[in-house]
């Protein structure tokens, strides 16, 4: 239907604590007489496929209620097409949103941009042949990390992830990488690599935080081997985004990023995508999103 804003809501964001905020949203979205259907999944993979079918409607935007793993989601069904996609933030990081100036902690402010925003063409990325990403892809020790946390049952929230790290950095050494950025093959051993779109990840490490959603390129982060002594120290660095000063760190722009590394997950938006080798392609002005009018 033309004018109607489709709403793809996760229940499970903040542990089930945004959906007391589903209503005024909804009513929010809905002032001026405006249609809005909502979409709950049962699944990730029946959230995306309702997504998809909603989006081939053709409606005004997919608005997506939750945090940067909806996003992912509702990217998957948007770009590529003229639907733009609106982002009401209700996860813990919400950094996608944030690198657009969207209100991360507002939900009923973020509302309004969705009404009142103008539509921004940005770039997306894909990473291997179908999967689409707005933010960030990391792979290292970062995603090591995360397959760690992710075995975890306990201790709850960002102390199961710290506690992750801790473990992790007691067997850690750094991988071979293989990184063909654009034409050039460079071959060198790091602790981490991560290829953005925009700047941050992670709930707010401003990772590259020079990257632009765009200019048609991705930003190519190559930490090199370092001392574990040294990385923990340089590491906090990355949420003031002054880590790129240090010696071990570089940063390269390119249309097109392969990276290869033995026994290594990516993570993409925050998301388990799969082993390497992958290939991440930017796709400039291929993704419609409704920003602050003032961005």
């Amino acid at each position: 239907m033309a004018g109607e804003l489709v709403l793809l809501v996760n229940p499970a964001a903040r542990g089930g604590r945004t959906l007391r905020l589903l209503d005024p949203v909804v009513r929010r979205l809905r002032e001026g007489d405006r249609p809005v259907s909502v979409i709950v999944g049962t699944s990730a993979q029946d959230a995306l496929e309702r997504a998809c079918t909603a989006v081939a409607e053709g409606p005004e935007a997919l608005v997506a209620f939750g945090g940067d793993g909806l996003v992912h989601l509702a990217v998957q069904a948007v770009a590529g097409t003229d639907v733009p996609l609106g982002i009401i933030p209700a996860g813990t990081g919400n950094d996608f949103a944030g690198a657009l100036g969207i209100p991360r902690r507002d939900p009923l402010a973020a509302a309004d941009i969705v009404v009142t925003g103008k539509i921004r063409k940005l770039d997306a990325a894909t990473i291997g042949a179908e999967e689409w990403f707005a933010g960030v892809v990391a792979c290292g020790f970062d995603s090591k990390v995360n397959e760690r946390a992710n075995q975890l049952s306990r201790p709850p929230g960002m102390s199961k992830y710290l506690l992750a790290v801790l473990r992790e950095l007691r067997s850690f050494v750094p991988i071979p990488f293989r990184i063909t950025i654009d034409d050039e093959v460079i071959e060198q051993e790091a602790m981490m690599v991560a290829v953005g779109n925009t700047h941050s990840y992670g709930a707010g490490m401003r990772v590259l935080p020079d990257a632009l959603p765009d200019d048609g390129l991705l930003d190519v982060l190559v930490v090199g081997p370092l001392p574990k002594a040294e990385f923990l120290r340089t590491f906090p660095r990355v949420y003031r985004g002054t880590h790129l000063g240090h010696p071990a760190i570089t940063v390269r722009r390119a249309r097109s990023v392969t990276l290869e590394a033995p026994g290594i997950v990516a993570y993409a938006d925050g998301e388990r995508i799969g082993p390497l080798p992958l290939t991440c392609t930017a796709h400039p002005g291929s993704l419609r999103v409704l920003a602050p009018s003032t961005t």
